[in-house]
């Protein structure tokens, strides 16, 4: 389906060379994708003749062709990762295998914690801590709950006028949110499983909508895990701002930082200048199996 200016929607077919021409994902055509169509006589379908250049996109590893990736959007001004702490709780590795994907493909990122109203007096400290490994590190956090509509304001101006990928585990209430922004759109919801304590997929796969407000969200499936591919794993510390405003300083120009003398990495970590956690997680990603050893 094509939406064009006026907003009107069509459905159209790619056309096939396209598929002929070495792109290696599962999908040539994404959502956000800007694309040139021509209208068939006497048929209410459009044939895809050309894709404009992206200015960015994201992707992930296509879950049935571990040597694929699959383009889960294009052209985004902003990705908005929904995190929880309560039911189902968000990893932090989660949050920053999202995060190190959007600093790789010039996305800015904003974390939304949702749930709150769901936080027990215990979880404040944590929610506190967590919110501010992410400041610190340059990363915006709001927070909200599509329950008791708190946050929601902030959340709506975040929105206005861009492009937002809204993603994050299943269960986190994505489209809770969403329907609670823009009713009218009616977006699926499921139950979280009190056996498993995961989300359902509501979202089968990435759709585009347009906000009365202004702008429009890509509302995506819950994703279990962020496989990053089309890595190079020595740029990987690249993708972590706190580590990028100091790899210069280090001693070795191929440190790994992780053991190297002379490492401002370490010296920063060591001094309380980089949280443990965040570090924990680039050395998990860089001595990990989701990169693409280049």
């Amino acid at each position: 389906m094509v939406s064009f200016e006026h907003g009107i929607a069509v459905p159209c077919k790619l056309k096939g060379n396209f598929r002929m021409k070495g792109i290696r994902t599962t999908n040539p055509v994404a959502v956000g994708d800007r694309v040139e169509v021509e209208m068939q006589a006497d048929e209410n379908i459009g044939i895809i003749t050309k894709i404009f250049e992206r200015h960015n996109y994201i992707i992930r590893k296509a879950t049935k062709l571990s040597k694929e990736s699959h383009i889960i959007a294009a052209n985004i001004d902003q990705l908005v990762l929904v995190a929880t702490l309560a039911f189902p709780r968000t990893s932090t590795g989660f949050i920053d295998r999202m995060l190190v994907t959007s600093e790789a493909y010039h996305i800015p990122a904003i974390i939304l914690f949702n749930k709150i109203d769901l936080y027990i007096e215990e979880l404040i400290p944590w929610l506190e801590e967590t919110e501010k490994i992410y400041l610190d590190a340059g990363y915006p956090c709001l927070r909200v709950s599509a329950k008791t509509k708190d946050g929601m304001e902030g959340f709506k101006a975040v929105l206005k006028d861009k492009v937002s990928l809204i993603s994050g585990h299943s269960g986190v209430g994505k489209s809770t949110l969403i329907n609670v922004l823009q009713p009218e759109l009616n977006l699926k919801i499921k139950e979280i499983s009190s056996y498993h304590l995961k989300g359902q997929h509501a979202t089968t796969f990435p759709e585009m909508h347009a906000l009365s407000f202004g702008g429009y969200i890509i509302d995506t499936p819950g994703i279990k895990e962020f496989g990053l591919t089309d890595f190079n794993k020595n740029e990987v510390a690249e993708r972590f701002p706190e580590m990028r405003a100091l790899m210069h300083l280090c001693k070795y120009n191929n440190c790994t930082h992780s053991h190297e003398p002379g490492c401002e990495v370490i010296k920063a970590l060591k001094e309380g200048r980089i949280h443990p956690s965040r570090y924990d997680n680039y050395l998990s990603i860089f001595f990990g199996r989701e990169l693409n050893q280049q």
